[in-house]
Parts: structure tokens; sequence; C-alpha cells
């Protein structure tokens, strides 16, 4: 698989992204990892590399610390793996309970942020992440605890490059002004089902917006500025791919359909199309994938086979959001 240069950083990164979300055998907060967890965290490993695949997303909540635990086994387990690969984690959500009596909360308060990012580096057993990301908006930052945070952890050799996650432009450019170093990836839930992105561009001028409220802009600015934009649930958890269509609006059903229309005539799966749709976009979307199967992993790859016409593109998009262009 082609890897390619990362904007703003010297990481070379393949075009999809393993997302570590299903590992750790479930969201327990106190158990002990079977043979049968860490068996599924090495062949998922070994899948994505097999692949090609050289870029592995995690996040501290993942399992609650368990997917991190059990992937810096499999880092144990393979020497001279952490410098082929680029890891990047997330930190900012903390669960309720954490401490006891406390609620789910969001915190990008200085001393979380470095005491959750050490805590990630010793659940991979690694020295370093290649990028931390600051996870769902906390209300209550404040852009100078930040900027802190992000200097002592680069200054100590712990995290190479920083960026954030599901945050709109206005909070990106605030927290960007305090940094030294720019920011290079923001990681958004975009899919053919979540296609707010692509909406806030042919709603402009007309009567009815239909597009959630905070994209307008956010691609221009990153575009310009170099950040990766990263996609989380590309694949909207196999809804267009061979999921449960039957909870599926008529709307999606009808993606699925000009979906597998297009996989068939390609020979190539839905999950293929489904993911091409993103790869298409001259922003450089970066897919996070979710599954932790190797013959899934192995389906999502076969989208760098498949280049959609710009009237294939339209036509999944028009299917996607149930009408018409305007």
């Amino acid at each position: 698989m082609e890897k390619v240069l990362m904007r703003n950083t010297d990481l070379r990164v393949s075009r999809l992204c393993a997302g570590c979300m299903g590992l750790g055998g479930g969201w327990e907060m106190e158990k002990a990892l079977s043979g049968a967890e860490e068996r599924q965290a090495r062949e998922f490993v070994e899948a994505a590399l097999e692949l090609g695949i050289n870029f592995f997303d995690h996040a501290n909540i993942y399992a609650h610390g368990r997917a991190e635990a059990v992937f810096g086994k499999v880092l144990g387990q393979m020497p001279g793996l952490r410098d082929r690969i680029v890891l990047q984690s997330k930190v900012g959500i903390r669960w309720a309970g954490d401490p006891s009596g406390t609620p789910q909360r969001f915190d990008f308060s200085y001393e979380n942020i470095v005491s959750a990012t050490d805590a990630i580096l010793k659940r991979l057993g690694v020295e370093y992440l290649d990028i931390l990301l600051l996870h769902r908006p906390d209300v209550l930052y404040e852009p100078e605890e930040i900027a802190r945070a992000f200097a002592v952890l680069k200054s100590a050799g712990k995290v190479r490059y920083f960026g954030v996650s599901n945050q709109g432009r206005a909070m990106v450019e605030h927290i960007q002004s305090l940094l030294p170093d720019p920011l290079v990836a923001n990681q958004l839930q975009m899919s053919l089902l979540h296609h707010g992105f692509a909406e806030s561009v042919i709603s402009f001028n007309q009567a009815s917006a239909g597009y959630p409220d905070g994209w307008e802009g956010l691609f221009e600015y990153s575009r310009m500025k170099g950040v990766s934009l990263q996609a989380w649930s590309p694949l909207d958890r196999g809804a267009l791919s061979g999921g449960d269509q039957a909870k599926l609006s008529e709307t999606a059903r009808k993606t699925a359909v000009l979906v597998k229309r297009y996989a068939d005539e390609r020979g190539v799966p839905s999950e293929a199309i489904a993911l091409a749709w993103l790869l298409r976009h001259p922003a450089g979307i970066l897919p996070v994938l979710g599954t932790t199967r190797p013959d899934r992993l192995a389906a999502c790859a076969r989208s760098l086979e498949v280049t959609l016409s710009r009237e294939e593109w339209y036509s999944l998009f028009e299917a996607a959001r149930g009408r018409p262009m305007p």
C-alpha cells in the first residue's frame, strides 16, 4: 500500500488507518487480558501490516485502556515493530467515576493531558507517540493550558505532533493561535451517510441549508493549513456493506443498493466503494477503519483499487442525501 507524506509532518502513512477501538475484549474496567484477546490483537496487527497499513489509531478510553494495553503486548512480541508504524492516540474524555463520584466529562486541563499521555505510553510500552489528538471538545478548555501541556510533552520527547478530534474551525483556530507548531490532524465522523462536510458546500445560498451546524469553512481551513482530515466510522458500522439494513432509512437502503451495484460492476466488496467515495475527495481524507477482523480489513483495502468518476461520486452523494442536487 502506498505511503503518503502527512502534511505538516515528516510521517509517511498508509492511505487507510487501522482503528484499534475493537481491541481489548470489552469495556470492563477491571479484568485481566485473556489469551484470546491477545491473539485477536496480534492477528489484527499482522493482517494490517500484510495489507501495507502502517498507521494505528488509539484513544485512552477504548476498552478503558485495555485496547492500548493489549496492543502494547503485541509490540513487545514483535521486536522492531514500533519503528515501522505510526502510532496515534487521543486524550480528553473522562468516564463517570474517574475518580469515584465524578460525572462523565471532557478535560483539556494541563494536568489531565500530561498524566493521560503518560498513562498511554505506559500501556503501549513505548517512549513516544507520533500523534496525540484532543478527543471531543472540552467546553471549559483554556488554550494556554493546552499549549503548555503540548510544549512539555514535546520537549520531553513523548509526543512528536498534535491534533484534535471532533472540533470545528473556530475552536481549532483558537487553539492553533497559541501553538508554535501547526496542528496536524482533525478526526471527524465522515461517510456517505454522514456527509455534512459535502452538504455544507452545495447548500450555500440555498433557502434551507441541509447540513449540521459547524461544518462551515472547516474543510477549506484544514486544506489551507495542511490539517489532515481523518474520518471515523467511515463505513457507518457496516450499514452500507452488509450490516443490518432493516434498521436503515429508505434513503440509506437505496444508497446501499447503489453501492452494491458499483461494487458488483468492479468485482470489489461494498466496503471498497463506500471508502472510495471518501478517498475521491481532493482533501485527502484518511479513513480510520473500525473493524479488527482481518477479512474486513482486506475488503477495505480493495478501496485503493477504485477511482470513482465524478458522475459516480455525485450519484452516490445524491442517493445518500435523498434528493437531487440543488
